[in-house]
């Protein structure tokens, strides 16, 4: 949101449609809830004013069985095509619920960002293009269904702070579209409320050499015209 507000473009991309996912909503089945959450995601990003945003067809909660280098390819193909100056991803802890397909998620991202630059490790026919920071989201709390024991669990730490103030409620606004999760609200919402008007990441990757404490912004150091 503060990026859009800034007049930058941003671009979501989500491999699975959820249908794996424990809380259904009033889904008959797995396609049907998989049609729903595409539908959630849509109205979601219109809340949040993502300029581009695409679901993929990966089987959901196996992330972990599939090609490795087949979906690094899908995220460098996406990266030099839609040449973004800055990519966010999961960390490698798997997020709030630590789930799997999130880990998963971030190898994948984080190999794609230091290759899509690199015709020789993964060929195209989209030209090269080298993102200028990575970012992994730092999960305010842990919270996995059934494993309370997992609280305490290791999760990345953080060198950017963003205050997102009234923006937090459209954040919520945002979460509340994903009405088959709601589920999820009942659960840890006392702890995603608190959390919404603050985000914070792990400056996992930068062009040049810079100390994480210099990093203010997404946009410090960001250079608007490449080679």
């Amino acid at each position: 949101m503060l990026a859009h507000q800034a007049g930058a473009e941003t671009r979501v991309l989500c491999f699975t449609d959820g249908q794996a996912a424990h809380f259904r909503g009033e889904a008959k089945g797995d396609e049907d809830l998989g049609k729903m959450r595409r539908a959630e995601m849509d109205a979601a990003c219109a809340v949040l004013g993502v300029t581009h945003h695409e679901v993929l067809h990966f089987p959901d909660g196996a992330l972990a069985q599939q090609n490795f280098l087949e979906m690094v390819g899908v995220v460098v193909e996406r990266i030099r095509r839609w040449r973004p100056h800055v990519v966010l991803t999961f960390g490698a802890d798997g997020g709030v619920n630590l789930h799997r397909d999130h880990t998963m998620i971030s190898a994948v991202t984080t190999a794609a960002f230091h290759w899509a630059g690199r015709p020789e490790i993964v060929p195209g026919e989209a030209p090269p293009w080298r993102p200028q920071k990575l970012y992994y989201s730092s999960t305010p709390f842990v919270s996995v269904r059934g494993r309370p024991e997992l609280a305490g669990a290791p999760t990345v730490p953080y060198s950017l702070t963003l205050e997102l103030g009234e923006l937090g409620e459209r954040k919520m606004e945002a979460f509340r579209k994903h009405h088959s999760q709601q589920g999820v609200l009942k659960r840890v919402g006392e702890h995603v409320n608190r959390a919404m008007r603050v985000e914070r990441y792990l400056l996992a990757a930068s062009r040049g050499q810079i100390s994480v404490t210099a990093d203010v912004s997404m946009l410090t150091g960001i250079e608007e015209e490449q080679d």
